[in-house]
This record gives C-alpha cells, structure tokens and sequence, in this order.
C-alpha cells in the first residue's frame, strides 16, 4: 500500500512537473513584435469599432484584455471570420472594408506564435475615442422596403442596413433606366450586432426611374446620398 500511495504521488508530481513546463514553454518569447509595437495599431485601426468597452463585444483595446484570447484571434483573422464585414467580396466596391491584409494577418501569426509579448508601454499609440453610436444614418437617409424606384437623381455614397434579421442574406442592386444593372450590396448571412454602413470606393449616379431591387418587404436599408436632390422620394414598386 505504501508502494502504491508512492507511486501515485510521484505520478501526480510528474502531471504538476509536465503541466508546469507547457505553461512555461509557452510563455517563451522568440519574437520581436509586440501589441503595444505593431498589433496593438492592427486592432485599433480595424477591430476596437467594436471591441471596446461599451461595445457590441469584449474588449481588445488592451493587453490584459487581448491576452487570454490571442490564439482564438489568430484562428479568427486568419479563417476570415474576423473582422466581420457582412457582404461577399466583389459584388459592389466598398472604402471602408474592414479585412486585414496579408502583411497585417502575418504580423498577428507570428506575434501569437511567438509568445504573445506586450512591449514597452511607450510604444503604444493613443487609443481611439468612443463617443457612442448613433445606430441610424443621417436624415438625409433614404429608407427602402421592397422594390423602390427613384423619382429623382440619387448619388449614392452608401448603403446602412436598417432591419435586417440575423443570419439574412440578400443582394441589393440598382436597375437603370437603360436595363444595366448596377450592384450594390449582398449581405451573406447578415449580424446585426456587427451593423455598420457599407460606404461605396466611388459614389454611383443613380438617375431618375432607377429601381433598387432586392431588399425585402419586411427588411429595410438606408441609401446613404453623397448629394441628394432636396425633393427626392421613392415610390413603392413593389412586385
């Protein structure tokens, strides 16, 4: 019985040994980047709109906050899941995308690969300022359900969705008097929590007798006017 209780204490002091030497392997830092260097500028040029405090999500606007989920967010950036933009890519051109480059998802790779050291705390840059959100465009916004035609010319700046139920998918364009088709936006599988306006790389001339097609009787979406003719309405054409 001695012999046994021997055994498993030397085994249990093994187990501690071994989980003691993962967790400090681990912590070995065999990289040069840093958050408060390099990806502390990555997160707050492309993630803390919403991972900050009073935010939809956790916070990532500091390292204590940032450490505990440095693996989940490797695996996130680089499967594409994070940032969330919303929209499939190519359908509509849009300047305010959110997606990480190649350089940027290399830098977070290597950092949490490589320890997931903080740095020195002079080289943070200042963190952005929150002063809440609005959750609606301007009033200038356009609101349309259906099917919607133009009475007057619309330059379109952008498009905001309104009511839009989660995991909804749809595809907004813009039918031309002349029969072309211009798209707008196709939202995949939408999150309202992640809501934000999808503003266009270019404003697109909408002229008169334009029908926006796509949106939902029961959905809405705001047509954000780079200028907007002061009479401008929309009649429900709905089909």
């Amino acid at each position: 019985m001695k012999c046994l209780i021997l055994f498993i204490s030397f085994g249990l002091i093994l187990s501690i040994c071994s989980i003691s030497f993962v967790t400090e392997a681990h912590d070995v830092i065999t990289t040069k980047i840093t958050f408060s260097r390099e990806i502390s500028r990555i997160f707050y040029e492309r993630c803390v709109s919403c991972h900050h405090d009073g935010g939809s999500v956790f916070s990532l606007m500091a390292y204590p906050e940032v450490r505990p989920w440095a693996v989940a967010i490797k695996e996130e950036v680089l499967s594409r899941r994070m940032p969330p933009w919303g929209a499939v890519k190519g359908f509509g051109e849009f300047r305010n995308d959110q997606a990480l480059t190649s350089e940027q998802l290399e830098l977070i790779t290597q950092w949490v690969e490589g320890g997931v050291p903080e740095g020195e705390a002079q080289d943070l840059p200042p963190q952005p300022k929150f002063a809440g959100d609005s959750g609606t465009p301007g009033p200038d916004g356009l609101v349309v359900s259906g099917d919607f035609k133009l009475d007057r010319a619309l330059k379109l700046d952008g498009l905001w969705p309104q009511k839009v139920t989660d995991d909804e998918s749809l595809q907004v364009i813009a039918e031309l008097p002349t029969g072309n088709v211009e798209p707008l936006l196709w939202l995949y599988e939408y999150k309202s929590k992640y809501g934000h306006p999808f503003l266009l790389r270019t404003p697109i001339d909408l002229p008169a007798g334009t029908i926006v097609r796509g949106v939902p009787p029961q959905s809405s979406i705001v047509l954000i006017p780079a200028t907007l003719t002061p009479a401008t309405e929309a009649q429900d054409t709905q089909r």
